[in-house]
């Protein structure tokens, strides 16, 4: 990660499950996994011609480039669907 968390994460470590507030989270119960289905998305390998400078500043943020590359182009695609 280039930007450190702001979680405190000794803190939340040395909490009792009791202590965590999930008055906002609904329980989920046997209905919902009932009905709940997996979905693990498809990728397919491709070929794609990009800039040099665009993969070289993709791969400069380190392992998962591609990753990344994916969810902006799924956030344009699905801005795009919209209209």
């Amino acid at each position: 990660m280039k930007k450190p968390s702001a979680t405190d994460w000794k803190q939340l470590a040395a909490m009792e499950d009791e202590d965590i507030d999930t008055s906002d989270i609904p329980e989920l119960d046997d209905e919902f996994f009932n009905q709940a289905e997996l979905r693990v998305p498809v990728k397919k390998p491709v070929t794609i011609r990009l800039d040099s400078d665009v993969l070289e500043w993709f791969k400069e943020q380190g392992q998962g480039y591609q990753t990344r590359i994916n969810h902006l182009l799924r956030k344009y695609m699905e801005a795009h669907q919209s209209r």
